[in-house]
C-alpha cells in the first residue's frame, strides 16, 4: 500500500436527497473489500421470515375461492363477484416492477416491510367491507401489498446466495407456494362454513404480524448494493395504466361483453397506445423503470419469455382443469380438487430436480429443455386421446407435465439473476415476475374464451363439448412449446461458484 492511501474498508453511506433518490459514497482512495458471505444459519434465518411473507401473499390468491358465493349472497351483488378475485391479480401485477426498482433504491428491508403493512391494512379493510364495491376496492389495496411479497422474496435470496447455490434454496420457496395453494381452498371453505367469510381476511393479521416481526430485524443482515437511483415516475404511471387497461379488457372480454365490442376493443387500443408511450419513455428517461440494456440482455429476454409462457399455461390449467374433471369426468367439486393435487405437487418435484442439478452440472438448462419437450408432447396426447385414457393414466400424464414445468422456474430465475449486475437484481427479478403474472392473465383469458365462448357464456355447456377440451389442451401444448423454444434460445452463462465469488463480483459491476 502506497503512502497516503486509506486503510479504511469499504463502507456505504446512503443520504436521502429526494423521496425516490439515494446516494452511495466511498471513502477517498478506499480499496473495495467484499463483505463476508453469510453463514448457512443466517441465510435460513432470513429465509424463514421472507418465506412467511411469501406464504401470506400466495395464500390469499386461493383462500378466497370457496368464499365467493357466500360473499355475493351476504353483500347482495353477484354481478361483480368475479372482480373480488381478479382485482387482486390486477393490482399485484401492475406494481410488481415498481417494488423491484424501489428495493434497488431504498433497500429490500424497508420495501418488504411496506409491502407487508399494506397487505395487512388491505386485509382489515376487506374483513370490514359493508358493500361489494368497498370489498373490491379493499382487495385492490391488498393486491398493492401482495404484489411485492413474491418478487422481493426472490430478490432477497439473490442477495445472499451465490447463483450456483441458489437453485436449492428456490425449492424452499416453491414448497411454500405449493403449500399455500393446497391449503388455501380447504381453509377458506372451513372458515366460511363454520365461522364467517371475513375470517379468511382476519387470519392474515396474525400471519402478517409474525412475518413483519420476523423480517424486521433479520433483513438488517442483508448486504446493501445501493447505487444513485431515481425512480421514473412517468414510466411507472404509464406501465401501471397500460397493465390495468389490458387486464380490465381481458377480464371483461368474452364474459360481460363480446370480445369485438367497442368497449373491449377500445380498452385494448388504449392499452396499446400506453405501451407504445412506455417504450418511448424508457428510451428517453435518464434512468428508466426497466433499463434498455436489461431488456436487450439476451439471457434476460429468453428466460423471461420462457417463464412467461410456462407459468401462464400452468396457472390457466390450474384454474380450468377442475372444469374438465367435473364436466368430462363426472367428478364432484371435492374430488376434482383432489385430482388436481398431483398437477400442483409435480412442480415441486421438478423444481427440486432442477435446483439440485444446477449446482452440480455445467449444462444446467438441459433438464428444463427435456422437461418442456415432454410436457408439450403429453399435452398433445391429452388433446387427442384424453377420452380414451383411464383416470390413472390421465393423472400420470398430468403429473409428468407439471414435473417438466417445475424444472423451468428455478432455472430461469437463477439464470436471470446471474446475468445482471448486483444492483439490478431487484429490477430484474421484478421485471421477470411482472411478465410471468401478465402471461398468467393472458392464458387465463385465452383458456376462458375457449371454454366460455364455445358454450355461449356457460362453462358447463362449453365443457360438455369435446372440441372445447381439445382446444384447451392444444393451447397448453402451444404454451409449453413456446416456452421450450425460448429456453433453447437462452444462453448458458456459467454460474458463479461460491458466495465469495458472487460477493466479489458485486464490486466490479
Amino acid at each position: 500500500m502506497t503512502a497516503g492511501q486509506s486503510k479504511t474498508p469499504l463502507t456505504v453511506v446512503c443520504r436521502s436527497r429526494l423521496p425516490f433518490q439515494s446516494k452511495v459514497s466511498l471513502p477517498m482512495n478506499a480499496k473495495p473489500v467484499a463483505a463476508a458471505p453469510l453463514s448457512t444459519a443466517a441465510i435460513w434465518s432470513i429465509l424463514s421470515g421472507v418465506g412467511l411473507a411469501m406464504f401470506l401473499g400466495a395464500l390469499d390468491q386461493t383462500i378466497i375461492a370457496a368464499a365467493l358465493p357466500t360473499m355475493a349472497r351476504e353483500l347482495g351483488d353477484f354481478d361483480n363477484i368475479s372482480w373480488v378475485a381478479s382485482i387482486y391479480l390486477l393490482a399485484a401485477t401492475a406494481v410488481t416492477p415498481l417494488y423491484g426498482k424501489v428495493s434497488d433504491i431504498h433497500g429490500r428491508r424497508i420495501t418488504m416491510l411496506f409491502a407487508i403493512v399494506t397487505f395487512v391494512i388491505g386485509s382489515m379493510a376487506c374483513a370490514l367491507a359493508p358493500t361489494m364495491l368497498f370489498l373490491i376496492a379493499a382487495r385492490a389495496l391488498q393486491g398493492l401489498g401482495g404484489g411485492g411479497l413474491l418478487s422481493l422474496a426472490q430478490t432477497i435470496i439473490a442477495d445472499i446466495v451465490a447463483p450456483k447455490e441458489r437453485g436449492k434454496y428456490q425449492i424452499y420457496f416453491a414448497s411454500v407456494y405449493l403449500s399455500a395453494s393446497l391449503i388455501g381452498p380447504m381453509l377458506g371453505g372451513l372458515l366460511t362454513e363454520h365461522l364467517h367469510w371475513s375470517f379468511i381476511f382476519w387470519i392474515n393479521l396474525p400471519i402478517g404480524l409474525a412475518a413483519f416481526l420476523m423480517t424486521r430485524d433479520k433483513l438488517r443482515l442483508l448486504p446493501r448494493h445501493d447505487r444513485p437511483h431515481q425512480l421514473d415516475i412517468l414510466g411507472a404511471v404509464l406501465i401501471v395504466l397500460a397493465t390495468v387497461t389490458l387486464m380490465v379488457g381481458l377480464n371483461e372480454g368474452g364474459v360481460h361483453r363480446p370480445w369485438i365490442s367497442p368497449e373491449i376493443l377500445g380498452m385494448f387500443g388504449v392499452s396499446a397506445v400506453l405501451w407504445v408511450l412506455f417504450l418511448w419513455r424508457i428510451r428517453r428517461a435518464v434512468e428508466p423503470l426497466i433499463p434498455i440494456d436489461m431488456l436487450a440482455n439476451p439471457i434476460m429476454a429468453s428466460a423471461t419469455m420462457s417463464a412467461c409462457f410456462s407459468m401462464g399455461t400452468y396457472i390457466a390449467l390450474t384454474i380450468f382443469m377442475p372444469v374438465y374433471f367435473e364436466e368430462a369426468r363426472g367428478m364432484s367439486a371435492a374430488n376434482s380438487g383432489l385430482a388436481l393435487i398431483p398437477f400442483m405437487a409435480g412442480t415441486v418435484v421438478g423444481a427440486t430436480m432442477a435446483g439440485q442439478s444446477m449446482g452440480r452440472i455445467t449444462h444446467y438448462k438441459r433438464l428444463p429443455v427435456v422437461g418442456l419437450c415432454v410436457a408439450t408432447m403429453c399435452s398433445l396426447v391429452l388433446a387427442f386421446y384424453s377420452e380414451q385414457l383411464s383416470l390413472i393414466n390421465l393423472e400420470s400424464l398430468v403429473t409428468i407435465i407439471s414435473i417438466g414445468l417445475g424444472t423451468v422456474l428455478p432455472t430461469t430465475t437463477v439464470a436471470i439473476q446471474n446475468a445482471v449486475k448486483a444492483h439490478q437484481l431487484g429490477t430484474a427479478t421484478g421485471t421477470m415476475n411482472f411478465f410471468r403474472q401478465l402471461g398468467s392473465a393472458l392464458f387465463v383469458a385465452v383458456f376462458g374464451a375457449i371454454l366460455l365462448n364455445t358454450g355461449h357464456g356457460s362453462a358447463a355447456a362449453a365443457a360438455s363439448e369435446k372440441g372445447s377440451f381439445v382446444a384447451m389442451f392444444l393451447a397448453a401444448a402451444i404454451g409449453f412449446g413456446l416456452s421450450f423454444l425460448f429456453i433453447v434460445l437462452m444462453e448458458e452463462k456459467p454460474l458463479r461458484s461460491s458466495a465469495k465469488h458472487a460477493a466479489e463480483a458485486i464490486l466490479v459491476d
